[in-house]
């Protein structure tokens, strides 16, 4: 394997034990799809004979950037209930009247395969653009069996054909399926049974659920995580985002990877998340879009010491947004994040919101993905939105320049 110097480079790698894990003359060594050392150009180790190298000239390097919650592969857009909100109609108006989630049901199941393939690869290659090397992809828009795996084979798809990492969750339990229509409980029974048939097909990593006003309640929720548990796939919810059902308490019982959105998270939410060492994911996207006023508690989430990853949460009803970097910017003025949380909420954090521990700093035995970026310091980039200073990716080892 092609043992590779970057060298000449300003690194936070977001490694324990200081500030950003910054680096100030920096280099990395990578070999194969791995990082074999990261530290001081000057302590390089003696006797290492790279056969590749790339001088940065003092640009800036950080991990390569995780969107960990994304709803990528639907058909349709949702532009028209936008103008209705604007409008005056609230989420939940539009819901009930048969928009939101299940207007878009009909236009995904209506698409092929290849169709949403290509409406996905768009997003997601908008997404790499701007330094994104992992993402993950949920279903839910298909509420059914046929077309939940349809969904998941599709974000699957984009993980073989792109140089992308994919990470694909099943959201059967995103809505109720219209053919269910009052008949709530027995579209989970069957959703649960969805599950195995997945897993055999090894089409899912992790399950979701939405428990919430709108979603499923909490009894329901539960039989998802059940059926999960017994499969031994990992859990993560979308949870108190417009009331407080108790799911992030709920999900924490779970051992959940993540709780999603979390406006309404509830002092015991915040105390059961962080003894269930669960990750708090925020989506500033979300809030900005739904003109939300109901803040998730960052303060105590903080002080609990809970770990907050960001995502862009792309969807086409409540987010739909394909910047990560803007992500980082709307974290930090709207949430009040600071940006080295920011920062962190889009790498080491993420990671583990998706249960991956090789990746979202720069260490050695890390997976070799970082970005280089015209900037001297990560918190100029969480600072000046609608630019992206991406100059090249290097994914695995690989180097992608950007264009």
């Amino acid at each position: 394997m092609t043992l590779a110097l970057w060298r000449h480079a300003r690194i936070a790698s977001f490694a324990p034990g200081r500030p950003w894990g910054w680096i100030e003359a920096g280099a990395l060594l990578a070999q194969g799809d791995a990082l074999r050392w990261v530290g001081p150009e000057a302590e390089l180790p003696a006797g290492l004979r790279p056969e590749v190298e790339h001088d940065l000239g003092g640009a800036l390097v950080t991990p390569g950037l995780i969107d960990a919650h994304t709803h990528l592969v639907y058909g349709g857009d949702r532009a028209t209930e936008f103008e209705l909100r604007l409008q005056g109609a609230s989420y939940e108006d539009i819901a009930r009247a048969g928009g939101g989630i299940r207007a878009t049901v009909a236009a995904t199941r209506a698409a092929s395969d290849d169709e949403l393939f290509a409406s996905a690869a768009a997003r997601a290659r908008a997404l790499m653009r701007e330094g994104v090397t992992t993402i993950e992809i949920k279903s839910g828009y298909g509420l059914s069996q046929v077309h939940e795996a349809r969904c998941l084979a599709v974000a699957q798809r984009l993980g073989r054909e792109l140089p992308l990492t994919v990470r694909t969750t099943s959201l059967a339990a995103h809505a109720l399926a219209p053919e269910y229509e009052g008949r709530a409980d027995d579209y989970i029974a069957d959703a649960c049974r969805w599950l195995a048939d997945q897993q055999a097909q090894a089409l899912v990593d992790a399950v979701d659920a939405f428990c919430d006003t709108i979603g499923f309640t909490p009894a329901q929720t539960e039989r998802i995580f059940q059926a999960a548990q017994r499969l031994g796939l990992p859990v993560k919810l979308h949870a108190e985002q417009l009331s407080d059902q108790g799911g992030a308490a709920l999900a924490a019982r779970y051992r959940a990877l993540s709780c999603d959105h979390l406006e309404y998270l509830s002092a015991d939410g915040v105390a059961a998340l962080r003894a269930a060492g669960t990750v708090a994911m925020l989506l500033p996207g979300a809030y900005y879009f739904l003109r939300e006023t109901k803040l998730p508690p960052v303060a105590a989430l903080r002080e609990a010491g809970v770990p907050m990853a960001i995502a862009t949460d792309h969807n086409p009803g409540s987010s739909p947004c394909l910047s990560l970097l803007l992500m980082l910017n709307m974290a930090c003025t709207l949430f009040r994040l600071t940006p080295e949380e920011a920062w962190r909420g889009v790498t080491t954090h993420a990671a583990r919101a998706l249960g991956l521990h090789d990746r979202g700093m720069l260490a050695a035995g890390q997976r070799a993905d970082f970005v280089v970026w015209d900037a001297e310091h990560p918190r100029e980039i969480a600072y000046r939105f609608g630019h992206n200073p991406c100059r090249r990716v290097v994914r695995g080892g690989v180097q992608r320049m950007q264009s």
